[in-house]
């Protein structure tokens, strides 16, 4: 029986340790038929997802490009195609219109929280706060997140409630939850 060499040993502890120490990265789900890649930012996974060719519209509209590819982080709530169809006849076209620059701003940095909050924390931190956790978002307003039958939803201060349908997409500069409802500055 031949015995391990010291550099066998060595070698393999080191390998062991490689396999211990590498970071358990869970994979982004896709979203709008699209992979989403940690990698990327924001803007770059988001432009990507045919359920939000709506709000990548407006992001540009608005001027937001810049400020949502920068370092961040931000958790970003973001609309499908449906939320915005979803609004009253006309609010998008007329929301894009150029001298409705600033309303489009209002509503789409009431989707944004600095910092990168996972859906997790904000259940946790909802359930320590007796159920209810709030975010101050860019544009000053406050989400609400709530957890309803075991679901993650986030509300506005007009009163609106969004699902979170798909939570902890994973961006260079932050993350991204989907949600099913545009969320309102009052």
């Amino acid at each position: 029986m031949r015995l391990p060499t010291f550099r066998t040993i060595a070698v393999s502890a080191l390998v062991a340790g490689m396999a211990i120490a590498a970071p358990a990265h869970a994979k982004n789900p896709n979203v709008g038929g699209a992979p989403m890649y940690a990698t990327k930012n924001i803007v770059q996974n988001a432009v990507k997802s045919k359920d939000h060719t709506t709000l990548v519209a407006a992001v540009k509209a608005a001027g937001l490009v810049d400020t949502l590819q920068s370092a961040g982080p931000f958790t970003v709530f973001a609309p499908t195609n449906e939320a915005f169809a979803a609004l009253p006849d006309g609010t998008v076209d007329t929301l894009l219109k150029p001298e409705n620059k600033d309303k489009l701003t209002k509503v789409l940095t009431a989707h944004v929280v600095a910092g990168k909050i996972s859906g997790a924390e904000m259940m946790k931190k909802a359930k320590a706060m007796g159920g209810k956790y709030e975010m101050k978002t860019v544009s000053g307003d406050t989400l609400t997140a709530e957890i309803k039958k075991g679901k993650l939803y986030i509300m506005d201060e007009s009163g609106g409630e969004a699902k979170v349908t798909i939570a902890d997409v994973n961006q260079s500069n932050g993350v991204i939850h989907v949600v099913n409802k545009v969320l309102l500055p009052k």
